[in-house]
Order: C-alpha cells, then sequence, then structure tokens
C-alpha cells in the first residue's frame, strides 16, 4: 500500500506561494549576513537568513507527513528549529546554515510530533524518542510491501532493542482511547461507564470529615501547649506560606540565630511528642 501524501490546503499553497518570493543566497551572501549577524547583532541579515532557508525547511517537514499531523504545524515548528539555527551559526566554523541547521528543524519537528502524538509521553528518554521513529518508519515500510509485525521478537531485533521495549512502545503509539467511546458488543456502553467508581460514600466522607475536625482541633491544642516564643516561631518558620528567616526571627527577638534555631527544635519535639498518641490511634 502506498503512503499517502498529505491533502495540499487553501492555506498550505498560500504559504508555498509565498515563501517562494523569497530569493536563495549564495554561498558568499549567506557568508556575508552570517558573520553581520554574529558580530554586529544584525537583525536584518538573520531575516535573510531565515527566509532563504524557509523552503528548506518544507522539504525536511515533508519527510515527517505520515504522522497524521497538520503539515503546516510541522513546518512551522520547523521554522523555530531554523530561526534557533540561525540564532546559534557560528559562520566561522567552516560549514554551510543549512548543514548545521537541519539537526535543529529535525530536532524541534521530532519534538512536536513526540507531544502531539499522545497526551500521554511517548518517549521520556533519547533513546526512546529514537525508537518512536523508527517504529514508525518500519511499520511504513512493512504497509507498503504488505508485510506486518506479528513476531515481536523479531521486530524488535531488527530495531536493535528489547522485546520489552519494543512491545511498550508499540503499545503506546496505539494513541488515546476515548473513555466516551462505546465498548464493542456493549449495548452502547462506554468504557467510562465501565470504570468502578472508587470515591467514598456518604458514610465514609463524614466519618473523614469529622476525623479531619478532631485532627485540626488536637493541633490546636497542641500548638496552644507552646510559649509565645515558640508559637511565634512555628507559625512564621513552619506553617507560614513564605517562611521568615532565622536571621529575620531572631533580629525580631534580638536573639542569637542559634538560639532561634535551639527553639524551633525544641517546639517541634513537643510538637511531635503530643501528636504521636492522636497519629497512632
Amino acid at each position: 500500500m502506498v503512503a499517502q501524501l498529505p491533502v495540499v490546503t487553501d492555506s498550505l499553497r498560500l504559504y508555498m506561494n509565498e515563501i517562494r518570493k523569497f530569493p536563495l543566497l549564495s554561498e558568499e551572501e549567506e557568508h556575508r549576513y552570517a558573520v553581520s549577524l554574529f558580530q554586529n547583532k544584525d537583525l536584518a541579515a538573520a531575516q535573510n537568513l531565515i527566509t532563504s532557508n524557509l523552503r528548506f525547511v518544507v522539504k525536511i517537514a515533508y519527510e515527517f507527513r505520515h504522522y497524521g499531523l497538520k503539515m503546516l504545524d510541522i513546518i512551522q515548528e520547523g521554522n523555530i528549529g531554523l530561526m534557533m539555527a540561525v540564532k546559534k551559526f557560528n559562520p566561522y566554523k567552516g560549514v554551510r546554515l543549512i548543514s548545521y541547521a537541519v539537526w535543529w528543524i529535525k530536532a524541534y519537528i521530532q519534538n512536536h510530533i513526540i507531544s502531539s502524538w499522545s497526551l500521554l509521553k511517548i518517549g521520556t528518554t533519547q533513546a526512546q524518542r529514537k525508537l518512536f521513529f523508527k517504529l514508525r518508519q518500519a511499520k511504513s515500510s512493512l504497509d507498503e510491501t504488505g508485510s506486518n509485525f506479528d513476531d515481536t521478537l523479531n521486530a524488535a531485533e531488527s530495531l536493535h532493542v528489547s522485546e520489552k521495549d519494543f512491545s511498550e512502545m508499540e503499545q503506546r503509539m496505539r494513541g488515546d482511547y476515548s473513555l466516551n467511546a462505546e465498548i464493542p458488543g456493549g449495548d452502547g456502553m462506554t468504557a467510562l461507564e465501565s470504570l468502578a467508581d472508587e470515591r467514598l460514600n456518604q458514610e465514609e466522607l463524614l466519618v473523614d470529615c469529622q476525623e479531619n475536625q478532631n485532627l485540626q482541633q488536637k493541633v490546636a491544642e497542641v500548638v496552644g501547649l507552646l510559649n509565645e516564643k515558640e508559637r511565634y516561631i512555628i507559625e512564621k518558620r513552619i506553617t507560614a506560606d513564605e517562611p521568615m528567616t532565622l536571621q529575620e526571627i531572631a533580629s525580631h527577638f534580638s536573639i542569637s540565630r542559634e538560639r532561634v534555631r535551639q527553639i524551633e527544635e525544641g517546639a517541634l519535639r513537643k510538637t511531635k511528642q503530643a501528636l504521636i498518641p492522636l497519629l497512632a490511634a
């Protein structure tokens, strides 16, 4: 089966017509603009370097046309990669801009595909990301020849990965499943309706609420056992949204930072000893 090309929309056709208006640069022109940007931060030079390579971004973007995403979105991500490459390009390294930019362009496109493919993370490591794209390419090749990936072990070996990694990635690549989708043969029942309700019932909620109230009351009683200085330090150091520093409290009481630390440790120890019986109940 021959893979279908992405649909050329009016927006994509209009974009292609627009970027064809930008002239390509000779090697000498490219070097001159790159030096001007590198040395003088010349934004006009940067613009010329970017616009002259927009057609190349489209060429790279079409290599990723089989992932079911909008071509304009893929191209836009590639354009961001191109801009990053232009920003970081050093004209004195002896390479053409596009030879350097191709890695940035592909990296931004691949990151976009990974993040768009599923609500769950497809790959969290560089190795997993490589496996994702290798697996997609292999599946496309097999579709064209009419073959399949039924033999998981052989398929994993052909991609030089473990059978476990292969199976996990293949499962993730099946995409997200809507909980509102009907279950086959379920007489209209959805996947959401088949999930167990693990929420607490009314009686359990009432007991939980009462326990929280009792705990809050006990904590308040324990804090009441502390002296004024201990309560102040606990409130300002432990329970405050923006805790004060030891030095700030030391300045407030005109004592040393070490003394504040000692009082804090003593207050916490006293509080812990009073709460242990309650927490163990």
